[in-house]
């Protein structure tokens, strides 16, 4: 039989080249009009998310893919700009209940959102098999649930080799992928402290990853401690710099959850003119992440960066 070498698909790694730019940049470059937007909740995104909300008007339309999430969520649905939402658990497990959500799913309020159920662990499955270029992945999770009822994508076979069943879940390729982490040098090397859930296995799916960062580093620092970089540079296409940029949750190692600031912002969400009125006050009414931590107030930013360094501190053995 005559050999035929296996064609080589074009790659899709990024060049080690200068990545930083500003959010309103980085937003304006990789983000359009029906993207398929993806998401993770360790750490919040919130500048990211916040510039989105700024560009609504270009943007219109996204589909989100998360595995679960709070509050950057609520923002980007309450500016109307959700049309589908992909997820394991979109709620205020801490601040309580997402007002802005429920409006969405029962009432099409600011515009009707579809919701496509997984678990937790199905979520970032999917995420998982895009990373390794698979269509789907095997899991035992979602099994004796009725999601699987309710969401005709979960395909249940017979493992071939134990006759048990499995559940199978579509691969996830975000068009783009918006993450919050400590810190990145200027070609992209991102590392993460601390908790930081699925957020290396999104940027592995995802065709174009937008990175903010509480810190700018050189490429020195990154080969001191290489392996905190859990996302290498030929994965990165944009590096924000945004200190603070997670709030109102925390950044491990750098601030603290403010935990009071995020139950104003939910009882402010129970109504869709108090959302209204948040978001114009702290998003459309703020230029860039920096005049929304003057608006917070960095005396109080600050205090919270107290707050997480009087328990942990990068670097301290405690």
């Amino acid at each position: 039989m005559l050999f035929q070498p296996m064609p080589v698909k074009k790659g899709r790694a990024k060049p080690p080249t200068y990545k930083i730019m500003t959010a309103k940049e980085a937003v304006e470059k990789y983000i359009h009009e029906d993207c398929y937007l993806g998401m993770t909740v360790s750490a919040a995104p919130a500048a990211l998310i916040w510039e989105i909300v700024r560009q609504r008007d270009r943007i219109k339309t996204l589909d989100l893919v998360i595995t679960s999430q709070i509050g950057m969520s609520s923002a980007l649905i309450g500016a109307g700009l959700v049309r589908k939402i992909e997820m394991g658990y979109n709620w205020g497990g801490i601040e309580g209940e997402d007002k802005v959500f429920r409006r969405a799913v029962e009432k099409g309020i600011p515009r009707p959102l579809e919701v496509e159920d997984y678990s937790n662990f199905g979520a970032a499955m999917r995420w998982a098999a895009a990373s390794m270029g698979l269509p789907f992945m095997p899991t035992k999770s979602q099994l004796g649930s009725d999601i699987i009822k309710y969401n005709p994508k979960i395909k249940v076979m017979d493992d071939p080799y134990t006759n048990q069943p499995i559940a199978l879940v579509p691969a996830s390729y975000p068009d783009v992928a918006v993450i919050h982490a400590s810190r990145a040098d200027e070609i992209g090397n991102v590392q993460c402290f601390g908790l930081y859930g699925n957020t290396d296995t999104l940027a592995r799916s995802a065709k174009h990853v937008i990175v903010s960062v509480e810190e700018i580093i050189t490429s020195a620092e990154i080969r001191r401690m290489p392996n905190l970089t859990t996302i290498p540079y030929y994965y990165v296409d944009a590096v924000v710099h945004a200190p603070f940029g997670a709030h109102w949750r925390e950044s491990n190692y750098y601030y603290h959850h403010d935990l009071a600031f995020g139950l104003d912002a939910y009882r402010q969400f129970a109504t869709r003119e108090g959302f209204e009125e948040w978001a114009e006050k702290y998003i459309l009414g703020t230029r860039d992440w920096n005049e929304y931590c003057q608006l917070v107030g960095y005396d109080r930013l600050y205090r919270l960066m107290q707050s997480e360094h009087k328990y942990q501190q990068f670097g301290e053995v405690r």
